[in-house]
């Protein structure tokens, strides 16, 4: 079971919400098989963290790049965190 609740809008492109109660052991690092564009809809001092690299701040109105494959993570903060992801298998030419 996922941490979070995902609505489908088109074949590649979902929101996703993390409840304010979720436990922040359950936001392990992970991987994705795609490219992804996460936009921040909602959420209040929630981060983001690449591999290799210290956390930064999702900011509401903001659009962050996951590479596929690369190990990243969420961190939890406060309210619900709604994010819309956009999902590209392959990076355009």
């Amino acid at each position: 079971m996922f941490p979070f609740k995902e609505t489908k809008l088109e074949e590649n492109r979902v929101i996703r919400t993390f409840e304010e109660n979720i436990d922040s052991d359950e936001l392990i690092w992970h991987r994705d098989k795609e490219h992804r564009y996460v936009t921040v809809i909602e959420g209040k001092e929630w981060g983001l963290q690449l591999d290799d690299e210290m956390p930064v701040k999702m900011i509401p109105g903001q659009t962050y790049y996951i590479p596929k494959e690369n190990w990243h993570r969420v961190l939890k903060g406060y309210g619900d965190l709604v994010v819309e992801i956009f999902k590209l298998p392959e990076l355009p030419e």
